[in-house]
């Protein structure tokens, strides 16, 4: 659906992950729903993610935008922030998502950008925004993410 490409992540980020044996952009560069839904992370970092994801395919019976396809593109992208926030000790569990729709969409690619709107020791909340190809918004969403710890790495 949508062409694929690396994820940006900041190299110390890239070698943090490496350690513990994760292949950072391959992890971010697909996803089951994500590859469904042609979800295309193009940066990433715990200040910002940036995906893009096409209207075609995405679309409810009038064949505007799936309010529920924004909703993936704006909780896969906080998440990751979340995690990138969270470090290679903790998960990134969303625990609230909330969707503001502003305006229909019927063709083209909308383009998500997460902010930072809190980063805790257990919480982190982002704001998300998608725009369509004329830069105007299409949602306004906000995802709060428990960080849990993650389980310690296998002995082997």
């Amino acid at each position: 659906m949508g062409e694929h490409t690396t994820p940006t992540f900041p190299q110390e980020i890239i070698d943090e992950y490496a350690a513990l044996g994760v292949d950072l952009p391959a992890l971010f560069s697909a996803g089951h729903l994500g590859e469904r839904m042609g979800v295309t992370i193009v940066e990433a970092s715990a200040d910002r993610v940036v995906g893009t994801m096409p209207v075609e395919g995405n679309t409810q019976p009038y064949g505007l935008l799936h309010g529920g396809a924004s909703a993936v593109l704006a909780e896969t992208l906080g998440s990751i922030g979340s995690m990138l926030h969270g470090g290679a000790t903790k998960l990134a569990v969303g625990v609230d998502l909330n969707c503001t729709h502003h305006r229909g969409v019927r063709n083209g690619l909308v383009t998500g950008v997460a902010t930072p709107v809190h980063r805790g020791r257990s919480t982190a909340t982002y704001e998300i925004v998608i725009t369509d190809e004329h830069d105007k918004r299409v949602c306004t969403a906000r995802l709060t993410c428990l960080l849990r710890d993650a389980p310690a790495p296998a002995a082997g």
